[in-house]
């Protein structure tokens, strides 16, 4: 089997900044407010990644032109980042960084659902209600619910569950946009409207900067999921949608819940329990059966190592990947 140096290269850089994050937020909310926290991490991604298109882009890529371009912008920005990763930081607070990431992996499972609602060429077929199913149950598993008690659930996971939902639904509006920027110019547009939220809402809740604990691990912490698991590992994920196509690029968010067990494992003292594990197992089997109808399953992990493919794949909206990841 031929590797592909570069595809593998963004893959393993994506999947391990990705799912650092969880392990990071996990870390670095003993420091920071999470509202605050997110907020912060938002401003240094955002200088560095508008930095990034300025000098790598051509002055007609990086302005928007269309009202479907505003559109994407305020989507990605308020909602598929924005929104999306305030709630996640919250709701991080109350659980490990492994359920958090799992949750967060419905996310491909819950856009065709969006899409189904949003979009005039998408129709709800029994696929998607067996995929959507399955994605259900799965975290059914994660979260350990009992259905004698809605509260076995608990605040936190219901909190990532909704920030799971809401990356979904800016995924599916980007794409009711239809603008003609590309992702990575999107995204860098975008980084500044969720950086303005996330202080908005902490300013709105009550946080304050005075309860910033500042300490060597804050400081890494915010670094890492400023620089690394935002601005690189943003650049990393779209280059592979370049390379690969956005349903193999799709992968690497069933890879960052495996990377942010074994960082909490290793780093936090944290540990997954079974039903975990399969929860996540049968919310992988929700994503197969959505994509049976676009892909064949058993030639995209082969093929996806294989250089100069030619193959394209129609299970994404317009070139965005189902899971826009939202960390």
């Amino acid at each position: 089997m031929v590797v592909d140096r570069k595809t593998l290269q963004y893959f393993l850089a994506a999947a391990l900044l990705f799912g650092g994050t969880f392990v990071a937020a996990k870390a670095g909310l003993s420091y920071f407010p999470p509202l605050l926290f997110v907020a912060l991490r938002f401003d240094i991604a955002a200088v560095i990644l508008v930095g990034y298109v300025v000098a790598t882009r051509s002055r007609r890529e990086l302005l928007p032109t269309t009202r479907g371009d505003l559109v994407g912008i305020i989507a990605t920005g308020v909602f598929a980042i924005g929104a999306a990763n305030a709630l996640l930081f919250v709701g991080q607070q109350y659980t490990t960084t492994a359920v958090g990431a799992i949750i967060a992996s419905l996310n491909p499972v819950l856009t065709p659902v969006f899409a189904a609602v949003l979009l005039a060429d998408e129709r709800v077929s029994p696929r998607m209600v067996v995929g959507l199913l399955l994605g259900l149950v799965g975290v059914a598993l994660v979260v350990g619910f009992d259905p004698t008690s809605v509260e076995s659930i608990g605040f936190g996971k219901l909190v990532l569950f909704a920030g799971a939902a809401i990356g979904a639904l800016g995924t599916v509006l980007i794409r009711w946009g239809d603008g003609s920027l590309s992702s990575t110019v999107r995204t860098a547009w975008g980084l500044p409207f969720a950086a303005v939220l996330t202080h908005g809402l902490s300013w709105a809740t009550g946080e304050q900067v005075a309860s910033v604990t500042i300490a060597p691990a804050a400081v890494l912490t915010l670094v890492y999921l400023g620089v690394f698991a935002g601005a690189i590992a943003y650049i990393a994920y779209f280059s592979l949608i370049d390379e690969v196509g956005a349903i193999r690029a799709n992968l690497v968010f069933y890879a960052t819940p495996i990377v942010a067990t074994l960082g909490g494992w290793a780093l936090l003292s944290e540990s997954i329990s079974t039903s975990a594990v399969l929860g996540f197992v049968v919310i992988f089997a929700g994503f197969v059966v959505l994509g049976s109808d676009s892909i064949d399953i058993g030639d995209v992990l082969p093929s996806f190592w294989q250089e100069n493919s030619d193959e394209t794949h129609t299970f994404a909206i317009d070139g965005e990947a189902r899971g826009f990841e939202s960390d």
